[in-house]
């Protein structure tokens, strides 16, 4: 199984990747999470992209694609791309990039949500400094205000989860969105989930996507 979930900063794509991985043994390749821990190493790469993370803005394409591809090289059992593609021409390299190796996508999917939701989701979220734990302070606050459930240690909020850089980055993902999802419409197989309802209905529906996706392949 080899998947792309796009969605807007907080529609959830996190959460359900872990969860679609685990029941289809896919590798979960997230963006996001791989640049973090290249800036917490300070590697080059880490240094290179630091800038662009904090200020909500995306990180060139080739380097992206660089880091994308040799992390799928090493996923023969499948994957699900997290937070990448996020625009027309990393898609097109990414189908490029299949080709030669002899792969293809066997299921796109979008996790929709309204603007105000996701503001609303990513400027309630925190993480814990010690343990990497994420809580969110009107779904899921910890049980002591301010601390981790888990090891104690102080819970920030992210840099990118302020409300000013959360606004551009939806900003910067809604202009590019849109011939994203043109271009998958046609290239690919297409699903449209709507991501504001609770986790368990939108797990149990990209279930429904991959499995017949699996049988389908």
């Amino acid at each position: 199984m080899r998947a792309v979930l796009l969605g807007a900063p907080g529609a959830g794509k996190g959460t359900q990747s872990k969860i679609l991985c685990e029941r289809f043994g896919m590798a979960h390749i997230a963006t996001g999470d791989l640049f973090r821990a290249e800036i917490g190493k300070k590697s080059p790469l880490g240094l290179k992209v630091q800038d662009y993370v904090q200020k909500g803005m995306l990180v060139p394409d080739s380097v992206v694609i660089e880091l994308v591809a040799s992390k799928l090289d090493a996923s023969a059992q499948g994957w699900l791309l997290d937070g990448f593609p996020r625009t027309h021409e990393q898609a097109q390299a990414l189908d490029k990039w299949l080709e030669q190796n002899g792969q293809k996508i066997d299921a796109v999917v979008l996790l929709s949500m309204k603007e105000d939701v996701v503001v609303r989701r990513l400027t309630s979220r925190r993480t814990c400094g010690g343990c990497g734990a994420v809580f969110n302070l009107d779904t899921r606050p910890p049980r002591e205000e301010g601390k981790c459930d888990a090891c104690g240690a102080a819970l920030t909020q992210r840099n990118d989860d302020t409300e000013a850089t959360v606004r551009k980055r939806l900003m910067v993902f809604n202009d590019l969105t849109a011939p994203l999802i043109s271009y998958y419409k046609h290239a690919h197989d297409f699903y449209d989930v709507d991501g504001g309802r609770s986790p368990e209905a939108v797990t149990k529906e990209l279930e429904g996507i991959l499995g017949a996706a699996v049988k389908g392949a």
